[in-house]
């Protein structure tokens, strides 16, 4: 994997890889005091064998703690060819499904996009996501959120609210969202540290929300596994038909399908799924149909239903470019595909 010849990419690099190492050590911590004791593993993937880049995603492999749960981190580039825009893109982009209904999940995504034109901007996202709300846990993760992005907790806020929501069903994806896309205040290196702060404080965070919810909610009833079940339904079917950020990703490359899939829980209501095709957008239907026939009756999502929860996707908004309009988005919508195609 060679990486990018950019100053600032690489320093980005070595921040992401940094946070994952944090994140998954103490993960592996609480597998040790909760679980099975069995530690994260780590898959690698090259974006064109290695020449543009490519990645590294720790899989969690205690599955009496997990549902399911990966810690990603990747740099495509392309140093070496002129016809792109995009100079390199460097991330971290994890999502935790714990197996205990009564522990909430989390997505973080933190990356930085380097253009050749000189310009660069930062994507910063953090949301809690509860099968069974917890008000403390809420008010614990916002207080977290808000001590570090200060003066653009509003912004975040806003932001977060709008591109969590699902129009067809009328709620949201989470209970507390926070997102800023293109973020940019002229000022490199306060950007840097801003986003590493952010990083480590929502890890420290979530963690100790978790170390606590592991303690003290231990039992959990038939019924709490069912209100799990449905919540895993609406995260995948926010993730696959509202997801700029999966869309994109397919979109771009097929090299890391089973990575970019990461997040998907275990099993999912399938009959919930179809309960939801006449709310869809006539276009958006023949998406949300070819979904729920990729995913058998039990409603499992092994790897081999990822791949073709993947080509599902990819080939809809290949073949439907005008169906990206129902994705969702903050206040602007990046520019994510084009910068890596032209």
């Amino acid at each position: 994997m060679t990486m990018s010849k950019s100053k600032e990419a690489i320093e980005a690099y070595k921040m992401v890889r940094n946070l994952q190492k944090k994140f998954v050590n103490k993960l592996n911590n609480l597998s040790l005091e909760f679980g099975d004791n069995k530690k994260f593993e780590e898959a690698m993937w090259l974006r064109n064998n290695g020449l543009f880049g490519g990645g590294s995603r720790f899989e969690a492999k205690d599955e009496f703690l997990f549902n399911t749960a990966s810690v990603n981190v990747s740099q495509v580039h392309y140093d070496e060819d002129l016809t792109k825009n995009l100079q390199s893109a460097t991330a971290i982009s994890t999502i935790i499904h714990p197996k205990n209904p009564n522990v909430p999940s989390i997505h973080i995504h933190i990356s930085l996009t380097n253009l050749k034109n000189g310009n660069s901007y930062w994507r910063i996202m953090a949301d809690l996501n509860p099968s069974i709300e917890n008000i403390e846990d809420k008010n614990i993760f916002e207080k977290g959120i808000k001590e570090v992005s200060k003066e653009s907790f509003e912004e975040g806020i806003k932001q977060g609210n709008k591109y969590f929501f699902i129009p067809t069903l009328n709620k949201h994806r989470g209970i507390f969202h926070f997102y800023l896309e293109n973020y940019n205040s002229k000022n490199k290196n306060q950007d840097f540290i801003f986003a590493q702060n952010f990083g480590e404080t929502v890890i420290d965070t979530y963690i100790n929300i978790i170390s606590n919810a592991f303690k003290t909610r231990q039992t959990f009833s038939i019924s709490d596994i069912k209100k799990q079940l449905d919540y895993h339904t609406l995260y995948l079917f926010q993730v696959l038909t509202l997801d700029r950020g999966t869309t994109s990703g397919l979109l771009i490359h097929n090299e890391n399908d089973v990575g970019i899939m990461g997040s998907l829980p275990k099993f999912v209501n399938k009959k919930l799924l179809i309960s939801w095709i006449p709310n869809m957008e006539e276009i958006q239907k023949k998406l949300l149909e070819n979904i729920i026939s990729s995913i058998d009756d039990n409603g499992v999502i092994n790897t081999q239903t990822k791949v073709k929860l993947a080509q599902v996707v990819r080939n809809h908004y290949k073949n439907n470019p005008n169906a990206l309009k129902y994705q969702a988005s903050g206040t602007t919508i990046p520019n994510t595909v084009n910068n890596h195609i032209k």
